[in-house]
């Protein structure tokens, strides 16, 4: 994981099921890893993971 500093992120998005209240995570894609920022506290930064670790960690919450 890092900060992303440098990284060229496409367009953010937020969840779908998203409420509007600004306490969810958007997300970004940049070649081989996604970006993930608080809504409440986006100037953060991402938290970068890899979209194999990002496709895992969706696949246990569609599990539940």
């Amino acid at each position: 994981m890092s900060g992303g500093v440098g990284i060229r992120w496409g367009e953010r998005r937020k969840p779908r099921r998203s409420q509007g209240a600004n306490n969810c995570v958007e997300i970004a894609h940049a070649a081989d890893l996604v970006g993930v920022w608080d809504t409440k506290h986006r100037e953060a930064g991402p938290v970068v993971v890899g979209r194999r670790a990002w496709a895992a960690f969706l696949a246990t919450g569609r599990k539940r």
